[in-house]
C-alpha cells in the first residue's frame, strides 16, 4: 500500500515536473528566439549588402574595418559570443566563407578563435543546412538553433540567423548571432529543485499516515511472526504456538507456516547445516576466482575515451565460471597500443591461475619494449621454466602505431585473425604459426606486418567460437563465424561481437558449454584531425 502510494505520487510529479519544464522552456526559447533575433536585425544593419563580394576580394577595406568595428563593439555592447557574416555556398548549402566574425568569450567563459576575412568551413549539421536554405530560397526573415547539449565544452547557446540583403532585395549574405542561455538554464534548476522538495514532503507524509494505519492491523502481528523466527533461528528449539494471532489470512498463514517449520525443521538442521556449509565454501572459491579473474581484464567500454583512432571492444564468457581465455589491450606510449588474444589448455580453477600468470608476463614484459616476436619467446622461457604441470597457452600478440597504421604481430599457436578492409567483407588471415608457450624453452617466433587503413578492422577469438557444438554435436565453424561477421561490416566493433554472439546462441540453443568463448575486434580510424 505504501509503495504503491509512493508510486501515484512520484508519477504524478513526473507528469507535473514534465509539463512545467517544457512550458518553461518552450517559454523561455520563445524570448530568447524573439529578443535575439531583433538584436541581430539591428547588427545585420552595419553590413552593407552590395559589397560582401568586394570584401572577399580585399577591396573597400576602409568600409569593410569600420564594419568589422561596429560588429566588435555590438558584440560587447549586446553581451553576446559570437556575431558573424558568412557567404554560404547555395550549390548544396555544404560550405560557405567567412566575411565577418567577431568574438566575446568574456561573456560565457568560450573559448572562440576568430576567423580570418575568407576563412572557408564546412557547415557543421543538416539543421543549419537547412536554415541557410530557407533563408537563401524561401525568403525566410530569421532562422533560430538551439544548442542545449552541445559538443566539444561549448556552452548552450542559441543561434539566430537573418539575412544580409544588397539594393535589389536579394540574399547576399547571413548574418549569424550566438547568444548563451545560461538564464534558462539557472531558471530551471530552482523549478525542478522545488518539484522535488515537494514530492518528498508529500512522499514523508503519505508514509505516516499509511504506516499509522497499517500498525496495529499488519506490523504488530509480523513482528511476533519476526520475534519467533529469530528466536528459532538462535535458539534451535520449540517455541510457544503463535496460533491465530492476525485477521488477515495471509499473516495467519505464515504463523502457522511457522509454527509447522520449526516442527519439521529440527529434525533436518543438523544434515542441511554441513551441506550448506560445503556448498557455500565451494560457491565462494569459485567467486572469487571469477571476480578475481574478471578484474584482470579490462571491462569498461570505451576503454580510451579520450582517444579517437582506434575504437575497441572484447568480451570473454567462461564455460564453468572461470576459465583460462583471456585478453588484454594497453597503450605502451602515447602512439602505440598493444592488444592480444590468448587461450590456455585447461579450464576451471587451474586454467585462471595459468591465465593470470601468462597474461602479468605478457603485459609486464610488453611495457618493457620489443617485438611480438621477442616478447612471447621471454614469456615462453619463463613460462616453461616453471611449468609442472605441463599446460600451455596459445597467444596472438600485436602491437598497432597509431600514427600510421603499422601493425606488427606474432602467432604462438593461436587461431588466425579475420580482417576486414574499408566497405570490404572480413576475410580469414592463414599464416604459419609458432609454437604454443609454456612447452619447451628457446623456441622463436616469427614478426608479421599488417597495415591497417582508416576504416579497417581486426577480429580476434579463441577456438571456443568456431568450436561451438549444439545438442547433436555439429560444430559452429569459421563459415558461420565469417557470417555474422558479415552481417554488418559497418557496425561497431560492440555490435560486431554482438551479431557473432548472437548466431552462436542460435546455433547452440540449449546444448552446454563446453569452452569459452572469447572475441576481440578493432577498428582502426585513423589519426585525429586537428581543427582551427
Amino acid at each position: 500500500m505504501i509503495g504503491g502510494l509512493v508510486c501515484l505520487i512520484l508519477l504524478f510529479a513526473c507528469v507535473i515536473c514534465i509539463i512545467g519544464y517544457r512550458g518553461m522552456t518552450k517559454a523561455f526559447e520563445d524570448e530568447y528566439s524573439s529578443v535575439t533575433h531583433h538584436m541581430a536585425d539591428s547588427a545585420a544593419v552595419f553590413v552593407n549588402g552590395d559589397h560582401i563580394d568586394r570584401y572577399l576580394a580585399g577591396e573597400d577595406q576602409e568600409e569593410y574595418s569600420e564594419t568589422k568595428q561596429l560588429l566588435d563593439t555590438s558584440c560587447k555592447k549586446l553581451n553576446v559570443s559570437l556575431i558573424y557574416v558568412i557567404k554560404v555556398d547555395t550549390s548544396d548549402y555544404g560550405s560557405f566563407v567567412s566575411v565577418f566574425d567577431s568574438v566575446n568569450n568574456s561573456v560565457d567563459d568560450s573559448e572562440y578563435t576568430e576567423w580570418e576575412l575568407g576563412h572557408k568551413r564546412e557547415t557543421t549539421s543538416d539543421e543549419y543546412r537547412d536554415k541557410y536554405r530557407a533563408i537563401y530560397e524561401q525568403h525566410s526573415d530569421n532562422e533560430t538553433v538551439f544548442q542545449m547539449k552541445p559538443s566539444d565544452d561549448v556552452h548552450p547557446h542559441i543561434t539566430t540567423l537573418v539575412p544580409v540583403k544588397n539594393s535589389e532585395g536579394e540574399v547576399s549574405a547571413i548574418l549569424c548571432m550566438q547568444r548563451p542561455v545560461r538564464e534558462m538554464v539557472k531558471a530551471i534548476k530552482p523549478y525542478i529543485r522545488f518539484i522535488v522538495i515537494g514530492v518528498l514532503i508529500m512522499v514523508i507524509f503519505a508514509c505516516l499516515l499509511a504506516s499509522r494505519f497499517l500498525h496495529d492491523s499488519v506490523i504488530d502481528p509480523v513482528v511476533k511472526v519476526s520475534q519467533e523466527a529469530s528466536r528459532f533461528a538462535k535458539e534451535n528449539s520449540k517455541g510457544t504456538p503463535l496460533g491465530d494471532i492476525s485477521r488477515y489470512d495471509e499473516i495467519l498463514d505464515l504463523a502457522r507456516s511457522i509454527d509447522s517449520m520449526e516442527t519439521d525443521m529440527l529434525s533436518y538442521i543438523e544434515n542441511l547445516t554441513k551441506i550448506t556449509a560445503e556448498k557455500e565454501r565451494i560457491v565462494a572459491e569459485l567467486s572469487i576466482a571469477a571476480m578475481i579473474q574478471k578484474d584482470t581484464l579490462p571491462d569498461v567500454f570505451p576503454p580510451f575515451p579520450d582517444r579517437q583512432e582506434v575504437d575497441i571492444f572484447a568480451s570473454m564468457d567462461a564455460a564453468r565460471g572461470v576459465g583460462g581465455d583471456f585478453y588484454n589491450f594497453f597503450f605502451i606510449d602515447d602512439d602505440h597500443l598493444a592488444f592480444l588474444m590468448a587461450d590456455v589448455s585447461s579450464k576451471g580453477i587451474p586454467g585462471a591461475l595459468f591465465m593470470m600468470v601468462s597474461n602479468i608476463l605478457i603485459t609486464d614484459r610488453t611495457q618493457m619494449g620489443g617485438t611480438p616476436s621477442e616478447i612471447l619467446s621471454f614469456v615462453n622461457d619463463n613460462l616453461s621454466e616453471h611449468n609442472r604441470a605441463d599446460m600451455f597457452v596459445t597467444v596472438w600478440l600485436g602491437i598497432l602505431e597509431i600514427s600510421t597504421g603499422h601493425l606488427i604481430y606474432a602467432n604462438a599457436g593461436h587461431e588466425d585473425q579475420a580482417v576486414c578492409r574499408h566497405n570490404g567483407m572480413f576475410e580469414i588471415v592463414k599464416e604459419k604459426h609458432g609454437f604454443i608457450l609454456g612447452t619447451m624453452k628457446g623456441m622463436k617466433y616469427t614478426d608479421r606486418e599488417l597495415y591497417l587503413r582508416k576504416g579497417d578492422k581486426l577480429f580476434l577469438y579463441t577456438d571456443g567460437v568456431p568450436e561451438s557444438t549444439d545438442k547433436n554435436n555439429n560444430m559452429f565453424g569459421r563459415d558461420r563465424m565469417l557470417e555474422a561477421l558479415n552481417r554488418e561490416t559497418g557496425a561497431t566493433p560492440e555490435q560486431i561481437l554482438a551479431n557473432v554472439r548472437s548466431r552462436i546462441e542460435e546455433f547452440v540453443e540449449d546444448a552446454v558449454p563446453f569452452d569459452d568463448i572469447t572475441m576481440l575486434c578493432l577498428e582502426y580510424r585513423g589519426p585525429e584531425q586537428q581543427e582551427n
